[in-house]
């Protein structure tokens, strides 16, 4: 019987490629996206210090309205907004694995609009 691969095990191994060449630093931290069934999660994060400087995700009061690729341009504006606070401009995105397509590329879209680069 022919067994189908587990998704979740190769969407992992495809993050630890990425993030064999990616790393956040203070000057330009990584913008890592966790995209669930129900939820999308974005982070804002420094690894050389192993800190989130910001986050956003669609648990967050602010959003609510929508479908999920309208939850994931809230949380990707969301995150932007937070992180420019902090005074972070320039990010490397981290796509967590997943194909740049639907709720990821919305939310990255969202936060370039709203004044991240990447």
């Amino acid at each position: 019987m022919i067994s189908k691969p587990d998704k979740n095990k190769t969407r992992q191994r495809r993050h630890l490629r990425v993030r064999n060449k990616i790393s956040g630093t203070a000057e330009c931290p990584r913008l890592n996206v966790f995209r669930s069934n129900k939820n999308i999660y974005a982070q804002i994060i420094d690894d050389v210090e192993g800190v989130t400087l910001a986050s956003a995700s669609t648990l967050d009061s602010e959003v609510s309205e929508g479908n999920k690729t309208d939850q994931a341009k809230l949380v990707g504006k969301l995150v932007a907004e937070r992180a420019t606070k902090k005074n972070v401009k320039n990010v490397v995105f981290d796509r967590g694995g997943y194909l740049y397509h639907g709720r990821v590329q919305a939310l990255a879209e969202a936060a370039r609009e709203n004044g991240l680069e990447f």
